[in-house]
């Protein structure tokens, strides 16, 4: 995940637990949860990655029987689904992000999904420095108390019309990404060291990013710079966090401790994919590709 996922936790001055990731979707894996559980936890916060769900389903069941609040990191797959239920729609409450490369942006910024009234109405005094509004603050000002600390939070107008102009345009845009992540996936599935992305059944991947699995570190290493080299910029997504300088000095984390997840880390390479790409771009993505593994 990004490192604010876990950060996120420390500015609430509770503490992290981290737990391994699975194979297939690069989420939180269901069947270690109960093992860091503790009489202290209080929420499980699974993360999304690159565009689909994880096993949110599966962790929800951990969270109802452990009694615990689950919050869904869907920062990276508003549109994503699990046998048509939406991420986002599984947890007490969940966030999407609109940063510059996601399937809807506003530049920066996101939002906050609940059922919840309780939740909303608390998010909406940290939002906007604890305040309580009666009616439009701007229209008048008399109505308006404040109740506790918060913060200037709050998504600017133009900034949230950007992302309103997108919307009656976001399944059309995820349709464009799943189009072009078919032909990449189609022409990479005859190189044995490759894994591209994997849907479980039922599962709708919208393709925030398209990241590949290669063999080994190294290979993964020199295929970046290789594409490097012919004007194709790639990028590992992500550092494991709790190997980040930060995590290893305040927690004293060593390598090892989340085997699957610091594997998979070593072995990622998120490849450009992007709604508007031309065959051209997609040809010449996939031809330099085919020129690494032919030299090899």
């Amino acid at each position: 995940s990004f490192i604010s996922t876990a950060n996120s936790v420390l500015f609430t001055n509770a503490t992290p637990s981290f737990v391994d990731i699975e194979e297939t979707t690069f989420g939180l894996n269901p069947k270690l949860i109960s093992e860091k559980i503790s009489t202290s936890t209080k929420a499980i916060i699974p993360m999304d990655y690159g565009g689909q769900s994880c096993k949110i389903d599966e962790i929800n069941e951990v969270a109802r029987d452990e009694k615990l609040l689950l919050i869904e990191d869907a920062a990276e797959s508003l549109g994503a689904s699990i046998n048509n239920n939406k991420a986002g729609s599984f947890g007490d409450a969940a966030i999407f992000s609109f940063c510059g490369n996601k399937v809807l942006t506003t530049g920066e910024g996101g939002a906050v999904v609940t059922n919840s009234k309780e939740i909303i109405e608390k998010i909406k005094l940290i939002r906007s420095h604890g305040r309580f509004d009666k009616i439009n603050y701007f229209e008048n000002t008399e109505n308006s108390t404040y109740q506790d600390l918060g913060y200037n939070w709050r998504m600017s107008s133009i900034t949230a019309a950007l992302g309103i102009s997108q919307l009656n345009k976001l399944d059309k845009i995820i349709k464009m990404r799943q189009k072009n992540a078919a032909f990449i996936s189609s022409k990479l599935k005859k190189f044995p060291q490759i894994i591209t992305p994997i849907s479980p059944d039922g599962y709708e991947h919208i393709y925030q990013m398209y990241t590949i699995r290669l063999a080994t570190n190294k290979m993964r290493d020199d295929l970046k710079n290789h594409l490097l080299a012919k004007r194709i910029f790639s990028k590992v997504y992500f550092e494991p966090i709790h190997l980040t300088p930060f995590y290893r000095e305040k927690f004293n984390f060593k390598e090892g401790y989340l085997p699957v997840t610091e594997q998979i880390s070593r072995q990622i390479l998120t490849i450009p994919l992007f709604p508007n790409m031309t065959m051209e771009e997609k040809n010449y993505l996939v031809d330099s590709i085919s020129e690494f593994f032919d030299d090899e």
